[in-house]
């Protein structure tokens, strides 16, 4: 296997999906009409890495890209962003992959993933996967698009099982059904995998996916059941449910206009990561996470729009109604 050669651990070791996002800088247009778009660093996990760094936190990614331009971009735009991309491979034989958005205010947002016949990413092979860095890192994210074929799968099962239970392992519920052969596949999967995380994030369909749930309690509890110490439900506008055994904790969504909220979910991910990593308690750990999500959410890009600290606790500050409600249980 893979070893660092980065010396301290990492804060945040992300693994899966990256590429180039190509956005419209027009609204409410579709893409047929749409004359200039604009370039940036792109992948889910990709995000939650920048998201975190933007923070002050040490994170890396491991992933693949094509021997292509874009593969040199994405590289390049790491370093920019904080991002170690000591742990990519390049992978000759895929072009790195490219996303098409449109972008409709307040909440239609159509994805276009050019990833065919395979991405790099999705070629990953245990072999490939630094042991020792995921094994020391203080926060381990995978997003579950990476179970959704081979050798990716047993690359991230690999990956979680050098993990064992040390530190944080978050997993993105993150489901996409063009990624998967079918739900009942994605099902078997995600349930698997979850044994070995200890928080679980999703929204309502995509703990569909994962337990067989869509009301959010039940949601929540199911996910328990499963292992996860921490399951949190997201519900756009109507804002976020967390659970573990002890506590229930509801956080009202931060009011903000929404221009794309395609980077909402990795800017709560990378957010909700720095804020255990600070050592702050699960509500106010939610509420900076939520509130993360919305700063992105009303801008146009995700990974360039990453918020700092500063930003994120000076919307608290003027936002008082998003104050966390937490019942013991």
């Amino acid at each position: 296997m893979r070893s660092s050669s980065a010396g301290n651990p990492m804060d945040l070791v992300a693994i899966g999906r990256s590429g180039v996002d190509v956005y419209p800088l027009q609204t409410g247009v579709g893409l047929e009409d749409v004359t200039s778009f604009g370039k940036f660093l792109g992948g889910s996990p990709t995000n939650v890495a920048v998201a975190a760094a933007r923070q002050g936190n040490r994170t890396a990614i491991i992933t693949a890209v094509g021997d292509d331009p874009f593969g040199r971009f994405v590289r390049r735009e790491m370093r920019r962003l904080g991002v170690s991309d000591e742990f990519v491979v390049k992978n000759p034989k895929f072009n790195t992959p490219v996303t098409f958005c449109e972008i409709f205010p307040p909440d239609d947002f159509p994805l276009y993933f050019y990833r065919e016949p395979s991405a790099p990413d999705l070629q990953l092979t245990p072999d490939e996967i630094p042991d020792e860095v995921v094994r020391d890192a203080k926060v381990f994210w995978l997003s579950v698009t990476g179970l959704s074929e081979e050798p990716s799968r047993s690359a991230h099962n690999h990956a979680l099982d050098v993990r064992g239970k040390s530190g944080w392992t978050i997993a993105d519920l993150d489901y996409r059904d063009s990624f998967w052969e079918n739900e009942e596949i994605a099902h078997a999967e995600v349930e698997r995998m979850l044994s070995k995380v200890n928080v679980a994030i999703g929204n309502k369909e995509e703990c569909r996916i994962a337990v067989g749930e869509t009301e959010p309690d039940r949601a929540a509890d199911a996910l328990l059941e499963r292992g996860v110490e921490i399951a949190v439900v997201k519900q756009g506008p109507l804002g976020t449910l967390a659970k573990t055994r002890e506590e229930r904790i509801v956080v009202p969504v931060t009011p903000v206009d929404v221009l794309n909220g395609l980077g909402a979910g990795d800017s709560f991910g990378g957010s909700f990561s720095h804020a255990l990593l600070q050592g702050w308690d699960l509500p106010t750990a939610l509420q900076f996470a939520s509130t993360a999500g919305a700063i992105v959410a009303s801008r146009l890009e995700c990974s360039t729009a990453m918020a700092t600290e500063v930003e994120i606790l000076h919307k608290i500050k003027n936002h008082p109604e998003t104050a966390p409600v937490v019942e013991k249980l």
